[in-house]
């Protein structure tokens, strides 16, 4: 019978030559940076692929003549763009005489956003094939970052390490607006964001555009505030100006972004948010003009007002930013497994690890008792 048949593995040259609906069916719908059309942009608009150290090499699992199971995996030249920082590992591995370059890295590049990334139901076959092509490459391992709880188990079953991370995400607690969520805060915080807001807006309007309303001079004005955005964080921007103008026809309304206009009506900032199925990401933001507190109030405060209005149980901001917990954004565990074939090296990273899952906890309890929510014995 078909579904006895062994399960076979083998690694596409990209997303984007794979069948959209196939992917798509694996992949599901509640990650909009999981689907055919976000992956496959990355890659035809020349934001990974030749010259970017990404090179797309998803793998497929078939059964019978059908595919079950699918990664969208890369082969990494260096560590840039991730946000789960490896280069310790690779310059102790290559101290000890190995090379860490390339890696089989299995992520959504450049989104620091915890979502699937083992697609389909056999998972446990998804990481055999990961770990074959290690191996059978001679790699220095396998990672897969920022991912769920279900692919953690999975992970974590086969031996895979498990490497903890923090980030800051505002959770919908049945708000009925942007004030409801204010009265659940302290009174000083409460006057201090209402000042934030205000002190942000002076002189500027700003447009809540979705889909088909961000048009070419919305999406170049976002790309400009990308640019500086990434000049000034990384050095050189990852995604290409292609992107940002093939976007909109990609991604549809799951793109929603908040554009600042001043008195004069040029746009001098934006942040640019992804919408999925209960979750709202933030995630590019930028400028051509500096203003107080301008920054909050298009990336956190209007992200949580239009969250309460659309029902939308998640804000996501992206990753770090400390700064977000006395706005109401609590601290909350992300997760990366990794697979390591050398022994010696594996065991110094194990080790290596427990004791970051320590400090990462303790980090996590600091902050939460800085969240500036009010208490039953709080006065407000």
């Amino acid at each position: 019978m078909a579904d006895q048949d062994p399960p076979s593995a083998r690694i596409e040259t990209g997303i984007a030559d794979i069948d959209a609906a196939q992917w798509d069916a694996l992949a599901g719908p509640r990650d909009p940076f999981a689907s055919h059309a976000f992956l496959a942009l990355l890659e035809t608009s020349g934001s990974v692929g030749e010259g970017t150290g990404w090179s797309s090499a998803p793998i497929l699992v078939e059964q019978g003549g059908k595919t079950i199971g699918a990664v969208p995996t890369y082969l990494k030249s260096h560590s840039q763009g991730e946000y789960v920082f490896d280069h310790g590992w690779a310059d102790a591995f290559e101290r000890a005489g190995g090379r860490y370059y390339p890696k089989l890295l299995g992520a959504i590049p450049f989104t620091p956003c915890p979502g699937p990334r083992l697609l389909g139901a056999h998972k446990a076959m998804t990481l055999a094939a990961m770990e074959t092509v290690t191996v059978e490459n001679g790699l220095s391992g396998a990672h897969l970052n920022f991912v769920e709880a279900e692919d953690v188990a999975a992970a974590r079953a086969r031996g895979w390490l498990v490497r903890d991370g923090l980030q800051f995400h505002w959770k919908n607690r049945g708000y009925a607006d942007f004030d409801d969520f204010l009265a659940s805060l302290t009174s000083r915080r409460r006057k201090t964001i209402r000042k934030e807001r205000a002190r942000a807006m002076d002189g500027l309007s700003v447009e809540t555009l979705r889909g088909a309303e961000i048009d070419a001079q919305a999406a170049d004005a976002m790309w400009a505030f990308y640019q500086d955005t990434g000049s000034r964080k990384w050095g050189r921007p990852y995604l290409t100006r292609d992107f940002f103008e093939r976007m909109v026809e990609a991604l549809g309304d799951r793109l929603l972004l908040f554009l600042a206009r001043d008195e004069a009506g040029i746009p001098v900032a934006g942040a640019l948010n992804v919408v999925g199925e209960d979750t709202l990401y933030g995630r590019y933001w930028g400028c051509i003009e500096e203003r107080p507190f301008l920054h909050f109030e298009l990336s956190y405060y209007r992200a949580l007002d239009w969250a309460i209005a659309h029902g939308i149980a998640t804000v996501q901001a992206g990753a770090q930013g400390e700064h977000k917990v006395v706005r109401g954004y609590e601290p909350v565990i992300t997760r990366s497994v990794h697979f390591l074939p050398d022994p010696g090296f594996r065991e110094a990273v194990a080790k290596f690890l427990e004791g970051e899952r320590a400090a990462v906890r303790e980090e996590a309890r600091y902050y939460e008792g800085m969240l500036p929510y009010s208490s039953p014995n709080t006065e407000t």
